[in-house]
């Protein structure tokens, strides 16, 4: 039988510290060439509402740590930016995301679970900030500048408090409603929560990151100060352009971390690539997150008090398979040890060629 894994089930099963491991392997896997991935794929097409546009997003890949290949497919009725609104809005007729993750088993090649992609979307990338932020900051990084209030921030302050001994996040949100929501559901014992004029997010922090919706940057890279680590998840595609970072940042990071350097060129993320190609950015100093865990780069926050120029950047400049074959493979264990009930019959996604295999026949898809 093939499970069904929904988004609560996914809010109930899969913790941050499991997610964060899921994505360390899954990097390593990459770096070291055992993981497969293919950039992250979208295209729009004609509505018939003018006003709005078709967005597809797939994804494909595998992580045999895990024993898992997998399918991402997003489907979204989008309102692109216009005079009205300064960033994309999701606007699907009815109330539902309509993206599904498949898992396939590498052993059998069978569909093992149909995974909503909704929760787990958004614990990914702050799992994936959670492992380079373990890889590059100081050990008693404390002090978090956050930028947006939404789910995408939410799961950056777990993964980040969860890797480091966070005791002040100084925030921001354009809507008072966010930032009093934001406060009151983020509240932990021994950290303070504190809604902030976007320079003061900076000011101080030893680790600025921007989670936001964002399509243009959301600080002046002038306020950043010598030694800070700054992570931003806004990037380019091909439907898109956007940025949560200016050039000024780019033109004052020693180095940059990036998920996969194949999505950067693929996606045609020219807020990286025109710098690189005007001379304000070397290439050379641009890494892959997987050779930061693998040691084959090496890339460390100035500890605090030594003397610091510039600033490093993580940019999670793409959303990838890996992410979503990792942390199916843990959900799909902890659901069937957990004996799933939502269940469909295997067979029901395939085709029967019983009769072709027993004449002799190995017929191709």
């Amino acid at each position: 039988m093939t499970i069904i894994i929904t988004d609560a089930d996914v809010e109930r099963l899969m913790t941050m510290p499991d997610c964060i491991e899921a994505m360390r392997v899954a990097f390593q896997d990459f770096s070291n060439g055992v993981a497969v991935n293919r950039p992250r794929m979208r295209y729009l097409a004609r509505h018939p509402d003018p006003a709005r546009k078709y967005l597809a997003n797939v994804h494909v890949g595998a992580v045999p740590s895990y024993g898992i290949a997998c399918v991402r497919a997003g489907s979204q009725i989008i309102i692109p930016p216009g005079p009205d609104n300064d960033r994309r809005l999701y606007e699907n007729p009815s109330p539902f995301n309509w993206g599904i993750v498949i898992l396939y088993s590498l052993e059998t090649a069978e569909p093992l679970a149909l995974l909503h992609e909704f929760y787990l979307s958004g614990i990914r990338v702050g799992a994936t900030t959670g492992v380079a932020v373990d890889a590059i900051a100081r050990a008693d990084a404390a002090t978090l500048g956050l930028f947006g209030t939404g789910k995408q921030a939410r799961a950056a302050l777990d993964a980040i408090a969860a890797v480091r001994p966070l005791t002040r996040v100084n925030f921001h949100s354009p809507s008072a409603e966010h930032r009093e929501m934001f406060a009151r559901d983020m509240s932990r014992p021994g950290l303070e929560i504190v809604a902030a004029e976007p320079r003061d997010v900076v000011r101080g922090a030893d680790i600025v990151c921007c989670a936001t919706t964002s399509m243009n940057p959301v600080f002046d890279g002038n306020w950043l100060e010598d030694g800070q680590l700054v992570v931003s998840i806004a990037n380019s595609d091909v439907t898109n352009k956007r940025s949560e970072v200016d050039r000024r940042t780019y033109e004052r990071a020693t180095d940059i971390i990036v998920n996969d350097w194949e999505s950067v060129v693929d996606n045609r993320q020219t807020e990286l690539l025109d710098p690189i190609e005007e001379g304000v950015v070397d290439r050379e100093r641009v890494h892959e997150l997987g050779d930061l865990l693998t040691g084959k780069a090496s890339v460390k926050q100035p500890e605090r008090g030594a003397p610091a120029k510039g600033v490093i950047y993580f940019k999670n400049n793409s959303g990838l398979a890996i992410q979503f074959a990792a942390a199916g493979g843990i959900l799909y264990k902890k659901s069937i040890a957990e004996g799933s009930n939502k269940v469909i019959p295997t067979e029901w996604l395939g085709s029967d060629l019983s009769a072709l295999y027993k004449a002799g026949f190995r017929p191709s898809p």
